[in-house]
């Protein structure tokens, strides 16, 4: 499983820190749509059946206006996940070793908030919405579309590794940037976590 400290190099909040209280921060996600009591983001309930294994090229959130480039990512030496150069603000990255998206399981997506010029790819990411699509086009030309269950933001200390990470008996996926609380001396003080299933395929 990868460590708990996985985005943490997402989190610097760059942008912020070299324009101070005059910048905007980011959305963040309301109550409203965090997991709910029943199905929430356990797996549970109906989805599309799972595609067979294929490399994800790009990532499209329609709702907010992401279409981006994917990138492969590794581990580091800590067992954190890598992340994507922040110079290329317009680029997210899928943990390669682990489950491609469409596949049985849980795949994970990552991206910047921001860099020290100004949004990054998953700026909006918090306000993402429970019933909104994220579709991921793949190397063997199809296109798996995923239905948002829940978009959650965790204390950087208190990241549940288990429940955004953990094993999925149908096709899920993960979508996470930094959030929470910000600190002009350490940055973004958390994560935004969006939690999606496969509903279709193109």
């Amino acid at each position: 499983m990868i460590a708990g400290i996985t985005v943490l190099a997402l989190c610097a909040g760059a942008f912020l820190l070299r324009n101070g209280s005059t910048s905007h921060p980011p959305p963040q996600p309301s109550a409203a749509q965090a997991a709910q009591a029943v199905g929430g983001t356990g797996g549970r309930g109906s989805g599309a059946a799972p595609m067979a294994p294929s490399p994800p090229d790009r990532i499209r959130v329609p709702a907010i206006g992401v279409d981006a480039p994917l990138t492969g990512l590794g581990l580091t030496p800590q067992g954190s996940l890598d992340v994507p150069p922040p110079q290329r603000k317009n680029l997210a990255g899928w943990y390669e070793a682990g489950t491609t998206p469409g596949e049985r399981g849980t795949a994970v997506v990552a991206g910047h908030v921001d860099n020290a010029e100004g949004p990054a790819v998953f700026y909006r990411l918090g306000a993402l919405v429970r019933g909104r699509t994220v579709e991921v086009a793949r190397r063997d030309g199809s296109v798996a579309v995923f239905t948002v269950d829940a978009v959650e933001v965790y204390d950087n200390e208190d990241f549940p590794d288990e429940k955004v990470y953990g094993a999925a008996g149908r096709a899920e996926l993960r979508v996470i940037t930094c959030g929470g609380p910000y600190s002009e001396r350490t940055g973004y003080k958390g994560n935004v976590v969006v939690f999606a299933h496969l509903t279709s395929t193109k």
